[in-house]
């Protein structure tokens, strides 16, 4: 009976294999997904960066994993050089060797000289995430239970609540499942965008990958970072800090477009938003209430 449901195992771990692989073939004769800005299915490393400071993220990394990769392989040498050289064996008696100085200075210095090697570029890259220089414009940005409130202070404070599309809307409409929006922040390119984050109630996270930004929403205080998106497109992130009950349900949807379509959208939306009042909870906890029943 064992070995027929160990086979049967098998049997189901092939199939899936089969299904992943016909799966991928399919996704490659596709092309490219329909939001160029999201990983997609089978993907090697990081999203395409869309910012000089994910740039700079993506060049460290680049450069951290050639030093990993090294510290790797000479580990791995030296554990089988070490199971080779001095196995039992060739060595039935055991050596009673357990003192070298040499070789103790030399795995002490060794690592440390690694860590300062990674850690100077990183105090320049964090750096260069946290100096915001000659900024064009200021993004408010407050995290809410659960929700997010954009305000654009150089633009007649121009402010609107952004939630969380339900399910079946975003489908409709063509959008990501758990990261579309109702109203996405409109950002032109070519722009250094001052960010304030704060927050009203919890401890919030605005985080948007392929831009490389993420900062903490605290109540009482604000932190501050920078973005300048290189070219157009949509870009999603999330609050990756968990923050309740409705934690996964309060995305973030950046838009980047040209100056002259963001001078357009900008008329729109000072019309829109003068009109609309803004609901007090966020579109994420209605929706979580309504599928369950509440």
């Amino acid at each position: 009976m064992g070995k027929t449901q160990g086979w049967q195992r098998v049997a189901r771990w092939r199939e899936a294999a089969k299904a992943a692989l016909m799966s991928a073939a399919l996704t490659m004769m596709a092309g490219p997904p329909a939001f160029a800005e999201l990983p997609v299915d089978w993907q090697l490393g990081m999203q395409a960066p869309a910012s000089p400071v994910r740039d700079h993220i993506d060049v460290l990394h680049d450069e951290v994993m050639v030093i990993i990769t090294l510290i790797v392989l000479l580990v791995m040498g030296l554990i089988i050089y070490v199971m080779i050289r001095f196995n039992a064996k060739r060595h039935p008696v055991a050596s009673k060797v357990s003192h070298n100085a040499l070789i103790e200075v030399i795995w002490t210095v060794v690592p440390v000289l690694i860590l300062v090697i990674i850690a100077v570029p990183s105090f320049k890259l964090l750096y260069y995430e946290g100096e915001v220089v000659h900024p064009t414009m200021t993004l408010n940005v407050t995290g809410h239970q659960w929700y997010w409130t954009y305000e654009y202070p150089d633009q007649d404070k121009l402010t609107f609540d952004s939630n969380i599309l339900p399910e079946d809307q975003a489908a409709k409409e063509g959008k990501p499942r758990l990261l579309a929006v109702d109203n996405p922040v409109v950002v032109p390119v070519g722009t250094v965008i001052r960010i304030l984050v704060t927050s009203t109630d919890v401890i919030h996270s605005w985080f948007v990958s392929a831009v490389g930004v993420q900062e903490y929403a605290v109540a009482g205080r604000e932190n501050e970072a920078w973005m300048e998106i290189e070219r157009p497109g949509t870009y999603y992130g999330q609050c990756n800090q968990i923050c309740g009950l409705n934690h996964p349900f309060m995305p973030i949807e950046i838009e980047a477009v040209s100056k002259g379509d963001f001078a357009k959208w900008l008329e729109q939306a000072k019309k829109k938003f003068a009109s609309d009042d803004r609901a007090p909870a966020g579109a994420a906890e209605l929706h979580l209430a309504a599928a369950s029943g509440r």
